[in-house]
């Protein structure tokens, strides 16, 4: 179950998803797929939104390999869990989008060790179906006769998009700035705008809902997405089992198929 939080409600009430996992052992060695002792119990992850459909994925196979264990996620954008976390909201790891986001918790102490890069995401335009505004280029993210939605600039996607749009010299001007690529996206599945910008991942995972095109200003704001267990964790073993995971060659097969390129 995915989260969406309002911009006013960062430090809001959390409600996890229950999702699987997949293998590591305690000790903190990668694993491939073979099951371990010794991690159990319940390991909370805080993840990008865009990571959702791979991480849930990854938390089924972690449960599997992991008897007892139970993964649950609170997806939304980074810059929300970030204040969550350093609000003192319960968690064992967090996966952010980008490392701005990261080292907002890592500056305020709650992180363990040095995050993980572990993919990078890059951005494309999300049209409907069958592209009937004949959207080609980010040009035409200019024109005054389609509705845009992009991420919050505090948001990664936003940010990239920022970034992406100035590299190309534009001026876009949206009719609504979402919290998390989610939500930017479910505005173009919903017809509520004609296109959005959000990653290749999220497109992807909607590919019946919506098509992407892809613009080569988008790889000047490619998004590194880094990992790292939190200082409060109340099970470390089964945080950085399932970091190991992440970022083992069974997770990152996962999260190639879901459209992230290696790091």
């Amino acid at each position: 179950m995915r989260l969406t939080f309002a911009a006013a409600g960062l430090a809001a009430v959390l409600t996890f998803g229950v999702a699987g996992c997949g293998g590591d052992d305690a000790s903190g060695t990668p694993a491939t797929g073979s099951s371990s002792a010794g991690v159990t119990g319940t390991v909370t992850v805080f993840a990008a939104a865009s990571l959702t459909e791979s991480f849930t994925t990854l938390g089924k196979t972690f449960e599997s390999e992991h008897p007892g264990s139970t993964v649950k996620f609170n997806f939304a954008g980074s810059s929300a869990l970030a204040t969550q976390i350093n609000q003192g909201a319960p968690a064992d790891v967090f996966a952010s989008a980008a490392p701005k986001n990261m080292t907002v918790v890592t500056d305020a102490g709650n992180a363990t060790g040095t995050p993980t890069t572990f993919v990078k995401n890059q951005l494309v335009i999300a049209v409907a179906k069958g592209n009937p505004k004949g959207i080609a280029a980010l040009s035409d993210l200019t024109r005054s006769d389609l509705k845009v939605a992009l991420c919050a600039e505090e948001v990664p996607c936003g940010a990239a998009a920022k970034t992406a749009i100035e590299a190309a010299g534009l001026t876009v001007t949206p009719v609504t700035l979402e919290q998390d690529v989610k939500a930017a996206l479910s505005k173009v599945k919903l017809g509520e705008v004609d296109a959005a910008l959000v990653y290749r991942t999220d497109a992807k995972a909607a590919a019946t809902d919506v098509d992407a095109v892809e613009f080569p200003e988008s790889a000047k704001a490619i998004n590194e997405y880094p990992i790292v267990a939190l200082k409060n964790a109340t099970n470390a073993a089964g945080a950085q089992a399932f970091i190991d995971l992440v970022t083992s060659v069974d997770g990152l097969k996962v999260l190639e198929e879901a459209g992230f390129q290696a790091p």
